[in-house]
């Protein structure tokens, strides 16, 4: 009998093509990917190389052309976009860069609204808050939040549906070095006490310590980077 785990993410042998004509671009070159539960992982790579376009599969945002995507067993290639939306809204939990909150709510409101979308409606935006850190804050629009503050609330507003899967997007580009790595390892905590598994698109090579796999995405193509676990010091090389 198989024990083994269902992976919380596995993309296989994807690709993906955008724009028209001569300006088609392969986002994704057959791209591969697998990621358990309580993993954190970390991509890297230039601007312009697929590391939007993998979340946005890995999201159920878009399809691949090619290849499958599946969450903890669930073929998103075969939902429709209700079920997708549903299914995101669920199972998912986005991190922007720079938090994404509306200017107009306070930080209580950013949560309890993502949770009511989710059919949530027991949502207590306190304990979410707390569980960043920012119950203090609860009662404070963005505009008076810091940038580190204001990512905590985007974390918190993406974990209140008790998401499986974490998908992060550069979360520390708007943030000094002390509080980006406050951030990273708000989500490397998360991923190792509530066993979720955690991707991040990231420019920030100072923070990869914290991860436990790195990967570099360049011109539509992933290949894992050597990396120390978590805790240790060595930094990433490539594995030969």
């Amino acid at each position: 009998m198989n024990t083994t785990p269902t992976p919380a993410l596995e993309i296989t042998d994807a690709t993906l093509e955008l724009g028209d004509g001569e300006s088609r671009v392969r986002a994704l070159d057959h791209v591969s990917l697998t990621v358990r539960a309580g993993e954190f992982v970390a991509i890297v790579g230039p601007s312009g190389s697929g590391k939007s376009s993998l979340l946005a599969v890995a999201g159920a945002l878009s399809n691949p052309d090619s290849g499958s995507v599946r969450v903890h067993g669930t073929d998103l290639g075969t939902l429709s976009k209700g079920a997708a939306a549903r299914f995101r809204l669920t199972t998912i939990g986005f991190v922007f860069q720079a938090g994404n909150l509306l200017p107009a709510l306070t930080a209580a409101d950013q949560v309890r609204l993502a949770g009511r979308l989710a059919g949530n409606r027991r949502v207590d935006p306190a304990a979410v808050l707390d569980s960043v850190g920012m119950a203090h804050r609860a009662k404070h629009r963005p505009g008076t939040l810091s940038g580190g503050e204001r990512q905590r609330v985007g974390i918190a507003r993406a974990l209140v549906n008790d998401p499986t899967l974490l998908l992060v997007d550069e979360p520390t580009a708007a943030l000094d070095r002390s509080r980006s790595h406050e951030v990273v390892r708000l989500l490397a905590d998360r991923a190792r006490d509530e066993n979720v598994a955690v991707v991040m698109v990231t420019h920030d090579h100072d923070v990869l310590e914290h991860c436990d796999r790195v990967l570099e995405m360049v011109d539509g193509t992933l290949t894992e980077l050597a990396h120390a676990a978590r805790g240790m010091d060595t930094a990433p090389s490539r594995r030969r």
